[in-house]
């Protein structure tokens, strides 16, 4: 496909038999469970269903992120064959991660000075972050060089807009994302949060909705306020979900109903552990392409 290659994270939250149908390559961040370590492959060597589990069961979860050797490694293989990179990371609002791959390619651009090397912040995450990736994947395929794919993405990374709903708060207490009183009186009204990625790549709380079908209609209010072309959007829609597919299946097909003329029908993939780690069991992401994204 060319004489570069297109890669990520694996906080893109897609499937390995996905990115390599595509042909884009990633580096994998990894995650601990009560203090053993492992490395989010993308459920390879675990299922999601026996990661949130062990979340349920009480096991602590922390994770960590590439760091710069492991970049400096994972982008020189490239570099050998001969091969220009275009990498995009987890949005900087949530990981620090831009920075290792940064000094990395830095690095390596002066080893290897007749290859180019551009990391993007991708300013998304999970659902988001995955769609951005098909989209690359697609405007590769379609014979743009690596110059015409750096400015498209330089043009169109405030274009991509990932939306998240929560139905369970029991994770975002414990890991102090909200207070224990906030959560227990959200517990009992039965609040289901709904959250988006800012322009800088920070995660936002939006609307407080009281259960899921209310939460489930504000996501779509939120989505066809944005989402470019109105009705007659023809792109990718991908969604992401932590072990509650009957939620992310319905909000699929109510975003097909909404939107007859997408490109093809929703992607639904398992959020990945990296992220997962921090949502816990009962969360849906969406992502779609629309107007830039607001602070």
């Amino acid at each position: 496909m060319g004489d570069y290659i297109i890669s990520c994270c694996s906080t893109a939250d897609v499937t390995d038999e996905f990115l390599k149908e595509r042909d884009i390559q990633y580096i994998c961040f990894h995650y601990y469970l009560d203090d053993k370590a492992y490395k989010d492959d993308l459920y390879q060597s675990m299922s999601p269903q026996d990661f949130y589990q062990a979340m349920v069961d009480g096991a602590m979860t922390k994770t960590s992120q590439v760091n710069a050797d492991e970049f400096t490694q994972y982008f020189r293989k490239f570099l050998e064959q001969g091969k220009d990179v275009i990498h995009l990371t987890l949005s900087s609002g949530i990981s620090g991660v831009i920075n290792s791959a940064r000094i990395a390619a830095e690095e390596l651009s002066e080893e290897f000075p007749d290859r180019k090397i551009v990391v993007f912040d991708s300013l998304t995450a999970s659902a988001g972050y995955g769609l951005f990736m098909d989209k690359l994947a697609s405007l590769r395929d379609e014979g743009k060089s690596f110059d015409e794919l750096v400015k498209w993405t330089e043009d169109n990374i405030q274009n991509q807009n990932t939306w998240f709903f929560t139905t369970d708060l029991t994770f975002f207490i414990r890991g102090g994302r909200i207070s224990k009183v906030s959560g227990w009186f959200g517990t009992a009204l039965n609040i289901c949060p709904l959250l988006n990625i800012n322009d800088e790549g920070k995660l936002i709380p939006r609307q407080k909705c009281r259960g899921k079908k209310m939460v489930k209609k504000a996501c779509l209010a939120a989505i066809k306020e944005r989402i470019e072309n109105g009705a007659d959007y023809d792109q990718n829609i991908f969604i992401t979900h932590s072990v509650c597919m009957d939620d992310a299946r319905e909000m699929a097909d109510m975003i097909e109903e909404a939107f007859p003329k997408m490109k093809e029908k929703v992607r639904i993939f398992d959020i990945g552990p990296t992220i997962g780690a921090h949502t816990g069991p009962g969360t849906v992401a969406i992502g779609f392409w629309g107007g830039k994204k607001e602070n």
